[in-house]
């Protein structure tokens, strides 16, 4: 991949720390943005400090605020916009990309109010089928990636060419990817697990211990899995990296925004005050209410989600949701929730 030229749309802490993974591949990376005071940063300091500290960025990598400059040239396009901004990022993009650019997103979302998969947005926006489209996934913080922490993640499309071409630009001694076709199954896992690791935070805010948050992880999984299958996902995805791998991370790590958001929730803050404190996007949030939509929409019984739901959004208090939760009827571990 030496001497190639990539695109990442845009630059907060997980567009950046790809854009360095790509950059110490050797690529000539453009990383989009709209802050004019965030591009000169990155270009003078070599720093991205409000995401990511001060870790020195690759000399690969630069970035600007103009689309234009950005896609011009660009063998491969990476979409980092939260699930909020895809569409409008992806639309704003369009123009510029060439017809043979390979093009993948790394979001962990769905389109509110659409409740649409970010595959399908952009599949929308560039004019171009699902099948040609990656989405990139699994455990990986961006504070750990940009420091060159050995890194697994998988990449999935409908196309085995296309998941391997992505494969081919990332992967290197730090970063392995491993490619997979079930671009649902990956989409839906790194979504529904930000509402989990939420449900991890409060959980560990309320001084509930790890017997509560291993089953809150492994009860998380069962309706991740539920909703995923539901949606034509296969069963396998989420034993793997996108599933099982991401929703461990983000539930135990002090680099996960909803985890940290979760705890703030516990302390009694309301969830604007919560999300002010965060100064970034908390997916989980957003999620959370799509989710809880879908469960609607697929008739699949997800009851941690329903509970953070109305914590989240309708006034409830942690502590009542605990006990909704504690005190459903007895049922079978495999055939219900």
């Amino acid at each position: 991949m030496a001497n190639r030229s990539a695109a990442v749309l845009v630059a907060g802490s997980w567009g950046t720390a790809l854009a360095a993974v790509l950059a110490r591949n050797g690529c000539r990376v453009r990383l989009w943005t709209r802050n004019l005071a965030q591009a000169e940063e990155i270009n003078v300091k070599r720093t991205n400090s409000r995401f990511l500290g001060d870790v020195t960025l690759p000399q690969g990598l630069l970035a600007t605020a103009s689309m234009e400059e950005a896609l011009t040239g660009a063998e491969a396009v990476v979409f980092v916009a939260p699930s909020a901004a895809m569409r409008e990022v992806a639309r704003a993009a369009a123009p510029y990309l060439s017809s043979s650019a390979l093009c993948l997103h790394a979001t962990k979302g769905f389109e509110t109010g659409t409740l649409k998969r970010m595959t399908t947005v952009l599949a929308e926006e560039l004019g171009r089928p699902e099948s040609e489209l990656a989405v990139l996934s699994g455990p990986s913080h961006a504070e750990e990636v940009v420091r060159k922490l050995p890194t697994t993640v998988v990449v999935a499309s409908r196309s085995l060419t296309v998941a391997q071409q992505a494969q081919d630009w990332f992967m290197n001694t730090n970063f392995r990817v491993y490619t997979n076709d079930d671009v649902t199954g990956v989409e839906v896992a790194g979504a529904i697990k930000n509402i989990i690791a939420l449900g991890a935070g409060l959980s560990d805010g309320l001084g509930f211990g790890d017997n509560a948050k291993a089953a809150l992880i492994t009860r998380g999984l069962a309706e991740i899995s539920r909703l995923g299958e539901a949606m034509g996902a296969g069963p396998l995805t989420f034993a793997g990296l996108a599933g099982v791998g991401d929703l461990i991370v983000t539930c135990t790590s002090k680099h996960s925004r909803n985890w940290r958001a979760g705890s703030l929730l516990a302390t009694g803050l309301a969830l604007g005050e919560v999300l002010e404190r965060m100064g970034m996007v908390v997916e989980g949030v957003r999620t959370t209410q799509a989710a809880n939509q879908l469960a609607q929409d697929y008739g699949v019984p997800m009851p941690i989600t329903e509970q953070l739901y109305r914590v989240l959004f309708e006034g409830k208090s942690p502590q009542q949701a605990v006990e909704a939760l504690m005190g459903r009827d007895r049922t079978h571990e495999r055939r219900e929730a």
